[in-house]
């Protein structure tokens, strides 16, 4: 979500992809929404023999790496409004490029 606009700088036919990407990328971080490819990654383990996870892709990958301690709605909020500034800025400088 957040460097896929900075894809879309070079490949500006990419914005079709990615604008629905960051959309649906932060209203499951606003709203602790589960991604849809977790249940499915725990299907395709389950059914290789492997164990799923009871938390989503964030939680059991990168947030021991990424976030701090306590992950609070808060900061919730301010990764999403990152996401948001981020994409933002490149979209604009994309339109004034035009």
């Amino acid at each position: 979500m957040l460097c896929g606009g900075l894809l879309v700088l070079r490949r500006h036919p990419l914005a079709w992809l990615h604008l629905p990407c960051v959309v649906w990328g932060m209203l499951i971080e606003l709203f602790g929404w589960t991604c849809p490819l977790t249940p499915l990654e725990n299907r395709l383990r389950a059914s290789g023999g492997g164990n799923g996870y009871e938390t989503g892709f964030i939680e059991h990958y990168l947030t021991p790496l990424i976030y701090p301690a306590g992950l609070t709605p808060g900061i919730r909020y301010l990764l999403a409004a990152v996401v948001l500034v981020v994409n933002l800025a490149v979209y604009s400088r994309l339109l004034k490029r035009r």
